[in-house]
């Protein structure tokens, strides 16, 4: 069930990107972050299609996450680059090469690999306070540190760093929405009065605002893939502080899960750096003209 969950959140976020790249590709250069960037969101209804397509994603992940351990489904929600080229390979009707191929197959291959050797389990331990202050701490240092080298350098290294403050800051909030699904089983009553929804739904806006900048600073191949890569690492390592999630690692499993890691970072790398997915998320003549055309008919309906 977890699985599957995670599978379809996935789904719907790559939908989302798409809407979302779709709704702010008019946007001016210097527009990197900021309220200024969400006006010219706000003027494109596909762009609020994307954005409740992200409630849909935190809605299926946070079933995943009541049923599953953050380890294991975090690195699954984060495959939503494998679902962006069968979008853009099916319902934008771009032919798929053997680099979008190669790629996907290393990617899912690696991390079915990883997930069946690894065996995530445990995740029953209920944080304690002085865990989530620690994690927060160190996750807001990390966020402030990445995000401000996202004002600095080339678009390929700008976009990295927005990309990686905002993979941090979902993990922090995937964790925080592990936490909310236990508190429901509490009623709503018991919501409303703990911290975590709040702090939920403040991680959520950071982490949407980070993204949103990630995206229109640079292309494909720095944004999504730094995303795609450091989201899971993240949510691993804060699924065991936080959660008590157990990783088997004895024996030969450890350098088959080193390898297996090796060759889903290979197969995201090699499939951001297709011309077909980065064509459709720079900015460039070329990005343009491939999000452009496709999408008139999305945005006759949604625009």
């Amino acid at each position: 069930m977890a699985f599957a969950l995670a599978t379809l959140a996935a789904f719907a976020n790559a939908l989302s990107v798409v809407f979302q790249r779709i709704g702010v590709q008019n946007a001016p250069s210097r527009m990197t972050i900021g309220l200024g960037l969400f006006r010219e969101a706000f003027r494109h209804l596909i762009w609020f299609a994307g954005l409740a397509l992200i409630l849909v994603g935190f809605l299926l992940q946070a079933g995943a996450l009541r049923f599953g351990q953050l380890s294991s489904v975090q690195p699954i929600v984060t495959t939503e680059l494998l679902f962006l080229v069968l979008i853009l390979g099916v319902w934008f009707r771009y032919p798929l090469t053997w680099r979008e191929w190669a790629g996907a197959a290393a990617a899912a291959g690696g991390l079915a690999a990883f997930l069946v050797v690894a065996a995530p389990g445990g995740g029953t331990v209920v944080p304690t306070l002085r865990s989530w202050t620690v994690t927060v701490v160190v996750v807001g240092l990390i966020v402030v540190a990445t995000a401000a080298l996202g004002f600095t350098g080339p678009r390929w290294f700008r976009a990295a760093m927005f990309g990686a403050s905002g993979a941090v800051m979902f993990a922090l909030s995937a964790a925080l929405t592990k936490q909310f699904t236990n508190l429901i089983s509490g009623g709503w009553g018991n919501v409303v009065t703990n911290w975590d929804p709040y702090a939920l739904l403040a991680t959520g806006l950071i982490g949407l605002l980070l993204i949103q900048s990630s995206l229109h600073a640079g292309p494909i191949t720095a944004s999504q893939a730094t995303l795609t890569i450091v989201d899971p690492v993240a949510s691993v390592a804060i699924g065991i502080w936080l959660f008590g999630d157990r990783l088997r690692t004895g024996g030969w499993r450890l350098p088959v899960e080193i390898v297996a890691i090796g060759i889903v970072v290979a197969g995201v790398i090699f499939l951001s750096r297709s011309p077909l997915v980065a064509g459709a998320k720079d900015e460039s003549p070329t990005g343009d003209k491939l999000v452009r055309q496709p999408s008139r008919r999305v945005a006759s309906v949604l625009d």
